[in-house]
């Protein structure tokens, strides 16, 4: 047991899920649920994601030594700012936030002494919403990017929150947050607004047509809408960038179609196929 007690704040798919894993693998004796909702704690309770919880965040962090932050990612430095005077000293924070350098940043020599944030992003979920979608296996052998912070943050803290999403399943892999940022906009924000977009010119009366290729291209269309635009405006420069590679990428297909360019087709097919190959099954 790595943990007496956790504090999962926002107790969706994400936090539901870390509540379900650690309870299942014994990375916590007690897991603590905090949320605006009632509903959504009762709902929680009765799903075992957490033991208990309650909507005042002051209370429901008070005595835990690890706080897992699980809201919108535009909420997460708020929610911290906010549960950091009311926590025991030593106590850190982490979460799983899709973004990271605007968190770290906006944390900056805020936090009381001997508290501190270890930024984590666990790379799993899906495009459903709520504790009851969450699984004990979510994070099983699915990468949690940890964040080694430029601002002198404890090692063995941050070693210490890695071993907890290890703990989960997880293979923990440390970059530093622009890195983080970065990635993951090509990896994961860039495909998200594709799907949207494909989603978006297709009328719904040709979906009787649609088969495979589009349910996989547009799956992740179906996340929250209020989520995602939260999360593009957080990486906005880095998704910019990745959408302008993409462009220029679609560009040249336009090109190589409109010019009959059958080799350069096949070309660039390949290059594409090579790497999704890469990535295995």
């Amino acid at each position: 047991m790595l943990f007496d007690q956790i504090t999962i704040v926002g107790v969706g798919l994400i936090g539901g899920s870390v509540g379900l894993a650690a309870r299942a693998r014994g990375a916590a004796g007690r897991v603590v649920g905090v949320d605006r909702d009632e509903a959504t704690i009762a709902k929680a309770v009765a799903l075992g994601a957490i033991d208990t919880g309650t909507t005042d965040l002051a209370e429901g962090v008070a005595n835990s030594s690890l706080v897992v932050v699980c809201t919108p990612v535009d909420r997460i430095a708020e929610v911290i700012l906010a549960a950091a005077p009311h926590v025991r000293p030593g106590t850190r924070f982490t979460d799983g936030g899709s973004t990271k350098a605007g968190i770290v940043s906006a944390l900056q020599g805020k936090l009381p002494a001997n508290v501190e944030y270890i930024a984590a992003h666990p790379l799993a979920g899906s495009e459903k919403a709520g504790a009851e979608h969450g699984r004990a296996d979510m994070f099983q052998n699915r990468v949690t990017v940890v964040i080694i912070s430029k601002f002198g943050t404890d090692w063995e803290r941050t070693v210490a929150v890695g071993r907890f999403w290890e703990a989960l399943g997880s293979r923990v892999v440390l970059m530093n947050a622009e890195e983080h940022d970065r990635t993951v906009a090509v990896t994961s924000h860039l495909p998200h607004a594709v799907a949207s977009a494909v989603a978006g010119v297709t009328p719904t009366e040709w979906l009787r047509l649609s088969a495979g290729g589009f349910r996989d291209v547009t799956r992740v269309a179906a996340g929250d809408p209020q989520l995602w635009a939260a999360i593009f405006e957080a990486n906005r420069d880095a998704t910019l960038s990745a959408l302008a590679s993409f462009t220029d990428r679609l560009a040249e297909f336009r090109k190589l179609l409109e010019a009959g360019d059958h080799a350069g087709l096949v070309q660039w097919l390949t290059e594409g196929k090579k790497v999704r190959d890469a990535l295995g099954t």
